[in-house]
């Protein structure tokens, strides 16, 4: 038993909708535009890619990044187009374009759930429900406190796709199944990855609240079921990991280099790794004109170029385990030993250098006091509010105000169902969506040390 690429591909929309048809822009385009125009994806312009409220303008952002993913994931998905097309895979009206409009429109959104500071605001909001939040996790099931104590920026960005953003807790933006399908990087809940039962330990990319909607893009995609709550990953998942993998491989190291935490001949040792011997010669000449500066855009392109020829000929060839859902790696664990092992080298220095690097460490310590700070606050009003309505205090009404009632799951006011964690999962999204910069002024203010602000 196998995928089809009709199914995966498929146009209609979340909700069972049908197919958007509009004159110049195809439905996945549509999708593009959709994220593009999201107050989420614009918020990314502010948030954390590896260096926390940096003060260097050349640096990446989430939103940089995002979009830098979203170009070598459309020159990805559009060669693999090219490729199934020639050999006659890719079943008609299909085109080439579509599935590089898919892979371009999951590259955009793969990081838009993430939360201020980036991963190091993934670890904070964990941290805080770990230890001083736990006591607001009683009487929530396993499944709903995994969520919330473990929370998970990519479980989010399917969240904020499909119920935060336009059309609220109404299936959201209301996507194609392809698109949604190939931004699930994680087909899975959180309890059976924290049991070690999933291919990832502590990955996953489902919250309970979105349950429902992943099972129907799952089956209206044809995603093969592994498990309970458990599908194979779509095939053109790979090709946006892989793009984002390429991505921070090469710019992580450029921005280390702008930063003066990295030299230019240890980040070239690495990076010329993956360019055919050929063209050496012209390129030293080419880079020895410049200074280090400017040294890292004479190479991006032909890094980049070769990085995307090598995943192309790694997903066609291994393109029909990838329908079959039996890859067990990724992408760039299937091309050649050139690319594996410099994005692995990349990885690694940055890691080494980049990542410990004393001023990072400390504005990283600083985002755990800020998300605490947000939690402890945000947190107490809506458990004020969930409890005994006359010990409800002013402050509580004023906390509760600054959410916004429109936050709140209707089940919460009405007191159904799961409205406790629906309530949490509130506060999730309120300090999810925040930048940075308004995390921190915003901890400041609850502080009593905030600056005025109108």
């Amino acid at each position: 038993m196998a995928m089809n690429w009709e199914q995966l591909l498929c146009a209609e929309r979340l909700g069972q909708r049908p197919a958007k048809s509009e004159e110049g822009r195809s439905p996945f385009y549509s999708d593009h535009d959709k994220i593009v125009f999201s107050g989420a994806f614009r918020r990314l312009a502010r948030k954390t890619q590896v260096h926390p409220l940096a003060a260097n303008d050349h640096v990446h952002n989430r939103l940089t990044h995002s979009l830098e993913v979203a170009c070598v994931g459309r020159t990805l998905g559009m060669r693999v187009g090219n490729a199934l097309q020639a050999r006659g895979e890719l079943p008609e009206p299909l085109l080439p374009t579509d599935i590089g409009d898919i892979v371009q429109s999951s590259c955009l959104a793969h990081d838009i759930g993430n939360p201020p500071f980036g991963h190091t605001g993934e670890e904070a909001i964990r941290n805080w429900f770990q230890k001083e939040g736990r006591v607001y996790l009683e009487g929530l099931t396993e499944a709903e406190r995994d969520d919330v104590r473990l929370f998970e920026g990519n479980a989010q960005s399917l969240r904020v796709l499909t119920t935060l953003e336009y059309y609220q807790y109404e299936e959201g933006m209301r996507l194609t199944y392809a698109t949604l399908g190939a931004s699930i990087k994680y087909p899975w809940t959180a309890t059976p990855s924290v049991q070690n039962q999933r291919p990832k330990n502590n990955k996953y990319g489902i919250f309970q609240t979105e349950l429902d909607y992943f099972h129907e893009i799952a089956q209206r995609t044809g995603l093969l079921p592994i498990g309970e709550h458990w599908y194979c990953r779509h095939p053109l998942v790979y090709l946006m990991e892989a793009a984002d993998d390429f991505c921070y491989g090469i710019l992580d190291l450029e921005d280390g280099l702008e930063m003066g935490i990295l030299s230019w001949p240890e980040i070239y040792d690495i990076l010329r790794r993956v360019i055919p011997p050929v063209q050496i010669p012209e390129l030293e000449r080419n880079l020895n004109k410049v200074d280090d500066g400017r040294k890292p855009a004479i190479l991006r392109g032909k890094v980049i170029e070769a990085l995307i020829d090598s995943g192309t000929d790694a997903f066609m060839e291994h393109r029909a385990d990838f329908l079959a859902g039996t890859v067990k790696g990724d992408l760039i664990s299937l091309c050649d030993d050139n690319v594996r092992t410099a994005v692995q080298a990349a990885k690694d220095l940055a890691k080494q250098r980049i990542f410990n690097h004393a001023k990072r460490v400390e504005l990283e310590i600083g985002a755990y006091n800020t998300i605490g700070t947000l939690l402890s606050t945000l947190c107490g009003a809506v458990d004020a509010l969930l409890g005994d309505p006359d010990q409800v205090t002013y402050k509580d009404n004023r906390v509760l105000a600054l959410m916004g009632d429109n936050n709140f799951h209707p089940s919460v006011f009405a007191r159904e169902g799961r409205y406790k964690y629906q309530a949490l999962m509130a506060v999730i999204d309120y300090i999810s969506g925040m930048t940075d910069n308004y995390a921190t002024n915003l901890a400041k203010q609850f502080n009593g040390m905030g600056e005025v602000r109108y």
